[in-house]
């Protein structure tokens, strides 16, 4: 027989406006017998929420069902920090508890930076130039996710928002057509290299 072994996922959405969060844990039954199965969700700058979790199923998270809106109005959730706790009876022993770094809203601004340095009629130097700077910004991204998966907390923040900034620099320069050099380029790859090996302690080879 299985052993209960407590579990869950947060699987990508492609959708600013949800949260999804998948049971992947290991139980003694099948079909699964538990007794209040919750789920804990702090978001970032919000206050923590308990939600019954559906057990060996998908569970699709809103602002409104996070309480950071009013019932039935739905809006963009928040990048940052989340962390979660799952939780059956007896709770003091059958939990598991995660944090993970969202990055949607930030994906998606990459996003639309990417096509329209796609689109832009640039001196193909410029935007060889300005795709490695978008290649900077998304180690940051990454970083950011990987450090949160880590527990390194700050050092996730400091990540997205360097990546951030830097996204905001870029777009505000029309996505590189400004003409910025490529040293400053791979001064940002070093500096998330050092980061990165700092808190995961980990060897980056380039």
């Amino acid at each position: 027989m299985p052993t209960l072994n407590l579990d869950i996922l947060v699987v990508p959405t492609y959708n600013i406006n949800t949260l999804n969060v998948v049971d992947a844990s290991t139980y003694p039954d099948n079909p699964p017998v538990v007794t209040n199965p919750n789920i804990e969700i702090t978001v970032p700058g919000f206050d923590v929420v308990n939600i019954p979790f559906d057990v060996n199923n998908f569970n699709i998270f809103t602002s409104s069902s996070l309480q950071i809106t009013a019932a039935g109005v739905n809006q963009p959730l928040p990048d940052g920090v989340y962390h979660l706790k799952y939780s059956i009876t007896p709770a003091y022993e059958n939990y598991v508890e995660k944090s993970f770094m969202r990055v949607d809203k930030l994906q998606q601004k990459f996003d639309e930076a990417f096509m329209k340095l796609d689109m832009m009629e640039c001196d193909r130097a410029i935007k060889t130039q300005s795709k490695v700077e978008l290649n900077s910004i998304y180690f940051f991204i990454q970083g950011a996710i990987a450090a949160a998966n880590n527990c390194a907390i700050v050092e996730a923040n400091k990540l997205y928002n360097q990546a951030d900034k830097a996204l905001n620099t870029f777009m505000k320069n029309d996505c590189g057509c400004s003409g910025i050099n490529y040293p400053v380029n791979f001064v940002w790859l070093w500096l998330f290299v050092e980061i990165v090996e700092e808190t995961l302690d980990v060897d980056v080879i380039l």
